[in-house]
C-alpha cells in the first residue's frame, strides 16, 4: 500500500515545480518583450530662436528710368556721351542738326524787325494825327483810323516776337539734354540717323541710379498673411516689416539693406499677385536699372517650438507627430506648423508643448505607428536596434 503522505509530498513537489516554470517563461516573455522594443530617436521640447527667411524674385530699376526723346524733327549730328556713363542734369547727350532752325530763328527775327519798324511809324502817325485833330484839322473818323493802323501794327509785331520764341526754343531742342541726374543706357541711333518725337525707340535711357528699387510679387495669400487675416492694415504691416536684403545673381548679399516702401493696391489678374517695391541706397552705383536678385524678407521668432521637418508625416491634410508619453507608447498628435527657410523644419503653431517627446526617426514609414512601445534614444546617439515594432493592446 503506497503512503498517502508520500503521494502528496510529490504533489506538492509537481505543482511547486511548474509554478516556477511558468514564472520562469512569463519572465523569459517580458524579456523578450523588451528586447523587442525598437529603439528610436526622440527629441525633447524645448523652447528656442527661430531664424528663417522668405525669398521673392526680384527685377530691380532705377528710381528714375526716363526715356529720352526729341522734340523736334532732325538728323543726329553729334552723340556726346557714351553708354553707362554718369551725367548731370542738364548736360547735352545729342545734337540734331540746327541748319534749318537757324534759318528760322533769323526769318522770325527780321519779321519782328519789320513788324517793330511798322509800329513805330503807326505810331508816330498817331501822334501827328493827334496834334491835326486838336486844331480841328482833321476829323475824328481820319484820327481813329491812325489808331486802328497802330493797334495793327502792334498785334503783328507781337505775333513775330511770338514766332521768334517758338523758333529759338526749337532751335534749342536740337541740343537734347539729360533731365535728370543718372547713367546713359543704351544708345541704339548714331550720328546720321534720323530722330523724331514719333519714333518708337527712344534715344537713350537716363536711369537716376542713386537708389533703387526692387520690384517682386506678393500673392493673396501673402498679403492674407501680411496682414494677419484683416487684423491690422497692409500699410501698417509694411511699417512694422524688417528691413529686407538683396541677394544679387551671383549668390552674394548686397552690402546695404532695404525697406519695403509701397504694396499696390491692385492684385493683377493674370498673375494673381501684387507688386511690391522696395527701395535701396546704390551710393556706390553697383546696382543697375534692368538687372535681377532675390529679395530675402527675414522672419526671425523667439521662444518658439522648432521640429524637425522629418518628425512629422500627413494625414489628410493634416499633420501629426508621434509623441512620446510617460510609457514610452506613441500617441499620434495633430499640430499646426509653419514652415521655415530651407525646407528642414517646422515652427510650431499649436499641439505641443515644451518638454513633451516626439520621434524623429522612422516617421511615416509603417514600422512607426501609434501605439507601439519604443525604447527612447537621444537624437544625439544613434539607434541600436533595427525598427521592429511592438504593439500594445489598450
Amino acid at each position: 500500500m503506497i503512503n498517502s503522505n508520500l503521494i502528496k509530498s510529490t504533489g506538492f513537489f509537481a505543482a511547486g515545480s511548474l509554478m516556477i516554470l511558468a514564472a520562469a517563461c512569463g519572465s523569459g516573455d517580458n524579456s523578450a518583450m523588451q528586447q523587442q522594443a525598437p529603439s528610436l530617436q526622440v527629441i525633447t521640447l524645448s523652447p528656442s530662436n527661430s531664424a528663417s527667411e522668405t525669398t521673392f524674385p526680384a527685377q530691380i530699376k532705377g528710381k528714375t528710368d526716363i526715356e529720352i526723346r526729341p522734340q523736334v524733327t532732325g538728323f543726329i549730328t553729334k552723340v556726346h556721351v557714351d553708354e553707362g556713363q554718369h551725367v548731370r542734369k542738364g548736360q547735352p547727350l545729342f545734337t540734331l542738326d540746327q541748319v534749318t532752325f537757324q534759318a528760322a530763328v533769323d526769318q522770325a527775327q527780321a519779321a519782328v524787325n519789320s513788324a517793330a519798324t511798322s509800329a513805330s511809324t503807326a505810331q508816330r502817325t498817331v501822334d501827328t494825327k493827334r496834334a491835326l485833330l486838336d486844331k480841328n484839322i482833321i476829323s475824328q473818323f481820319e484820327y481813329q483810323t491812325a489808331v486802328d493802323d497802330l493797334a495793327r501794327a502792334n498785334a503783328q509785331l507781337a505775333q513775330a516776337k511770338a514766332s521768334l520764341v517758338s523758333a529759338r526754343k526749337n532751335l534749342a531742342y536740337t541740343v537734347v539734354t539729360s533731365p535728370s541726374d543718372g547713367v546713359v543706357g543704351t544708345i541704339p541711333q548714331r550720328e546720321g540717323s534720323l530722330a523724331s518725337p514719333s519714333s518708337v525707340q527712344p534715344l537713350t535711357t537716363v536711369s537716376d541710379n542713386s537708389q533703387v528699387y526692387a520690384y517682386f510679387s506678393l500673392t493673396e495669400l501673402d498679403l492674407l498673411n501680411l496682414s494677419k487675416e484683416g487684423e491690422q492694415t497692409v500699410n501698417g504691416a509694411i511699417a512694422a516689416m524688417p528691413e529686407v536684403r538683396l541677394r544679387l545673381a551671383d549668390g552674394t548679399l548686397y552690402p546695404l539693406s532695404g525697406k519695403v516702401a509701397t504694396v499696390s493696391g491692385v492684385i493683377d489678374t493674370s498673375t494673381g499677385a501684387a507688386s511690391v517695391r522696395a527701395l535701396f541706397d546704390n551710393t556706390n552705383g553697383m546696382l543697375r536699372s534692368g538687372s535681377t536678385g532675390t529679395i530675402v524678407i527675414p522672419d526671425n521668432q523667439s521662444d518658439v517650438l522648432v521640429i524637425p521637418q522629418k518628425a512629422t508625416y500627413e494625414l489628410q491634410d493634416r499633420r501629426f507627430v508621434y509623441v512620446v508619453n510617460d510609457s514610452n507608447k506613441l500617441v499620434s498628435t495633430p499640430v499646426d506648423v509653419t514652415p521655415i527657410s530651407g525646407g528642414m523644419d517646422f515652427v510650431v503653431n499649436s499641439g505641443l508643448n515644451p518638454g513633451q517627446r516626439i520621434v524623429v526617426e522612422g516617421v511615416g514609414t509603417q514600422s512607426v505607428r501609434p501605439g507601439i512601445v519604443i525604447n527612447p534614444v537621444s537624437a544625439s546617439a544613434p539607434a541600436t536596434s533595427p525598427v521592429a515594432a511592438t504593439e500594445t493592446k489598450e
